[in-house]
């Protein structure tokens, strides 16, 4: 089968839901080609034959076939909103699987996969933080009611009803030194309105530094730790700049996310929308949309295309995984669902993609991973075991 990397591109960023109107129309212009056509029958064909070998399939994958074949059939029909998006689904989650090792099915079993060993389940993280003003005082905002909850230096700061941190300037001659801080542990995430208006999510296990006020200020600047995803508010004349423990990220007005955990080999930043610069005490880079900077150890940075949605979807309350290892895979479970991880013997070196909400049970989660046949799990307290 003749690859077509463009198409398979296009259709990744309309099953996200990041394509651009440019982008979309493209995508509906090529699907309406019969050579275009043939190509996705055939894709899918094969993905389909791939799953059909090790595993069961639901009767929903089942169908997914013919909902797909009913899509390609009629792409002329399709409204300009991309009405198809919920049949899509269908066939995305199963076209998200990659056949190069280790096999990860949802909505599946494996037929001879052990059952994972469960002394007792462990709930999902939840929203929450720990907001610390600029003299010290903390606040839990699980604890806080909805409606204003600190009044500092000229600004207001509340609470929503969905949780989110709001700030709001209320006197021209606010303090641009006095800093807050948010903060989450493991199995908690926010979000926080800062006072320009940027839109900031904070995943587990993560901390934002940022001034209670930007006026008088020539540049917006943050310190970020963990990982964040930032819909930075356009201001040309000031641009917004996070800094992490090795690099600086400068934008005028974008959407991007930051993994910089320290448990992680290498500090990834992905690009949606927009543009950013990425500094380092070696180089710099400029990221398009869809690209993602990889900056390792000695400082070097490396650009590549990125699929923005695996990036984001943490943000999106879902696990998705990438071609992971199974320690990154734990990882991302340790600090959502606030575990150990520990070992035992050998460690599967299979790779595992596809993805499940974090609001499941810890167990689900790991019986999805199990249903593969290549990794085993026992939970005991907030601890889990893993073998091969």
């Amino acid at each position: 089968m003749k690859d077509n990397p463009r198409l398979l591109a296009l259709y990744k960023l309309h099953r996200d839901k990041l394509a651009s109107a440019e982008e979309q129309e493209e995508f509906e212009k090529l699907l309406s080609d019969q050579e275009n056509e043939e190509f996705l029958k055939s894709y899918f064909d094969e993905v389909w034959g791939k799953l059909s070998e090790p595993v069961y399939a639901s009767q929903e994958i089942s169908n997914s076939r013919e909902i797909l074949d009913d899509i390609i059939r009629s792409p002329q029909k399709l409204p300009r909103k991309v009405k198809l998006w919920p049949k899509w689904a269908v066939a995305a989650s199963i076209a998200i699987v990659i056949f190069t090792g280790g096999y990860l099915y949802f909505q599946t079993r494996s037929q001879n996969s052990k059952s994972t060993e469960i002394v007792n389940d462990i709930a999902p993280g939840k929203n929450g933080a720990t907001l610390t003003l600029a003299n010290g005082q903390k606040i839990l905002i699980n604890d806080a009611l909805a409606g204003n909850i600190a009044t500092q230096a000229g600004v207001s700061i509340s609470k929503n009803a969905s949780g989110q941190i709001i700030y709001e300037i209320t006197d021209n001659g606010s303090n641009n030194s006095a800093y807050n801080s948010l903060s989450t542990t493991r199995g908690e995430q926010t979000q926080v309105r800062l006072p320009d208006g940027t839109l900031v999510f904070l995943n587990a296990e993560s901390s934002l530094k940022y001034p209670t006020s930007f006026r008088k200020l020539d540049k917006r600047q943050v310190s970020l730790t963990g990982e964040g995803y930032f819909e930075v508010a356009k201001d040309k004349a000031h641009p917004f700049i996070v800094k992490t423990a090795n690099q600086e990220v400068e934008v005028l007005g974008t959407h991007f996310n930051i993994n910089t955990y320290s448990s992680e080999s290498n500090v990834r930043t992905t690009l949606l929308e927009g543009s950013v610069k990425i500094s380092s005490s070696n180089n710099s880079k400029i990221l398009k949309p869809n690209e993602q900077a990889i900056l390792s150890g000695d400082g070097n940075i490396r650009v590549s295309e990125a699929d923005a949605a695996v990036a984001v979807a943490w943000k999106n309350n879902q696990f998705m995984f990438d071609s992971e290892n199974i320690q990154t895979v734990m990882r991302m479970i340790e600090r959502w669902y606030d575990v150990d991880v520990e070992y035992v013997g050998e460690i599967t070196d299979e790779k595992f993609w596809g993805g499940v909400s974090r609001f499941d049970k810890v167990s689900k989660v790991l019986k999805s991973l199990e249903s593969t046949g290549k990794v085993h799990f026992k939970i005991e307290g907030r601890k889990i075991y893993v073998s091969k």
